[in-house]
């Protein structure tokens, strides 16, 4: 395989990290990727390199925008975040407070809270939705009102993979006034000239780069043989049961497509460079976004100590269901795939892409690529390789063991 150009810089110290990037090409069959870290408020790591499609036909660039799946939640949790730290929105209030329609079906004091912490039972609708109809916003929260929880609220914890985006989008939506998409533009990435779009604008689209190699339904199907076929009755009829309604009951379609790219699913279609990603989080480790209180209550676990989650849980090889803490919209750093700090948080993307905020090192790191590889999580073994090489740097040029 011919090598992958890979430009960019790197401060004094944190060369590894260009290593590992370029490793990551080599062993891992990168195709095109970005990864950005920003430490005390400076821009330490800024590399891009590879193509930005699969015939090779063109260069990933330093402005090339990708989709960042489940990236992107951290992007909308922050928009709820907002809103508490300016008095706007009471976690605890129940969701119908704001959302009036949402209080039909036994959901009447399910709390916000609940929302952002994957414990309100709302995986999915009762019904598959048609083709087409996860770009109809309107019609997908309207659904959602109507469905009964698919298990009691607050009593178990399970991954809202798709709609988690409509769930917190739309009270930020009845909050505000304005979508998640805009709202985030208007209050948050416009201001910090961050590269970073929920319903990317027509006129940003030949900057995306397409995704290579991703899951369909049917090849998930395929990787997991035992996954029950839709409509499925109830939470406890398979082991893999959750996995069905979080992946496959609001089908999002062609992620290259323009509908897709143009449309707003808060929970997965966020399209962003890595520079855009870090800017973010690394505005929220300064305190430019959030209060500290809030910045605090973020990253604090809203799950039971070693508690499983359903859809997390099912979605390993053997299907049980591991323990996995949840922050309130983000996912925390049990596994060290931030680092070593345990206090850093952030979110990953189906296939890869992983953003996270580690405030106690005043740092913020985002990587994004377009080869559809492994986890959801922040594991994919390409982001674990840089952010290995990060805090080896960084414990160098601190002084560090």
């Amino acid at each position: 395989m011919e090598a992958a150009t890979v430009n960019g810089r790197c401060a004094p110290g944190f060369e590894g990290v260009r290593s590992a990037f370029e490793e990551n090409f080599r062993e891992h069959r990168e195709v095109g990727a970005a990864v950005t870290v920003i430490l005390d408020g400076e821009p330490v790591v800024d590399l891009w390199g590879g193509r930005a499609d699969a015939a090779g036909s063109r260069a990933w660039e330093r402005d090339t925008l990708v989709n960042v799946y489940s990236t992107a939640k951290g992007m909308t949790a922050l928009c709820a975040h907002l809103l508490v730290d300016r008095g706007e929105l009471d976690l605890d209030a129940p969701v119908a407070h704001y959302w009036p329609e949402f209080a039909q079906a036994g959901k009447e004091a399910i709390p916000v809270r609940w929302l952002l912490s994957h414990r309100a039972g709302m995986l999915a609708p009762r019904e598959p939705l048609a083709e087409g109809r996860a770009y109809d916003w309107e019609y997908v929260c309207d659904a959602l009102a109507a469905t009964p929880p698919w298990w009691e609220p607050g009593t178990a914890q399970g991954y809202h993979a798709i709609t988690f985006g409509y769930l917190v989008g739309e009270v930020v939506r009845r909050i505000t006034g304005q979508s998640l998409g805009s709202f985030l533009r208007s209050e948050i990435t416009g201001p910090l000239d961050a590269a970073v779009f929920i319903g990317t604008p027509a006129g940003e689209h030949p900057r995306c780069a397409d995704m290579v190699g991703q899951l369909s339904p049917r090849q998930l199907g395929a990787r997991f043989p035992d996954l029950p076929e839709a409509p499925v009755g109830a939470i406890a009829d398979h082991p893999r049961a959750a996995v069905t309604l979080a992946l496959t009951y609001i089908p999002t379609g062609d992620v290259n497509s323009a509908a897709y790219r143009t449309a707003e699913i808060p929970s997965g279609n966020a399209h962003a460079t890595a520079r855009g990603l870090a800017a973010v989080y690394a505005a929220l480790v300064g305190g430019g976004l959030v209060g500290p209180a809030t910045l605090e209550a973020m990253r604090r676990s809203q799950s039971r100590p070693d508690e499983p989650d359903l859809t997390l849980g099912a979605l390993t090889p053997e299907g049980t269901a591991a323990a996995f803490r949840w922050g309130l919209g983000y996912m925390l750093n049990d596994r060290g795939q931030a680092g070593p700090n345990r206090r850093a948080f952030g979110h990953g993307g189906a296939g890869g892409s992983y953003a996270f905020a580690d405030p106690e090192n005043g740092l913020a790191y985002a990587y994004v690529m377009n080869r559809f590889g492994g986890g959801t999580s922040g594991e994919d073994p390409r982001s674990r390789a840089l952010v290995a090489a990060v805090y080896t740097a960084l414990a160098a040029v601190r002084g560090r063991p």
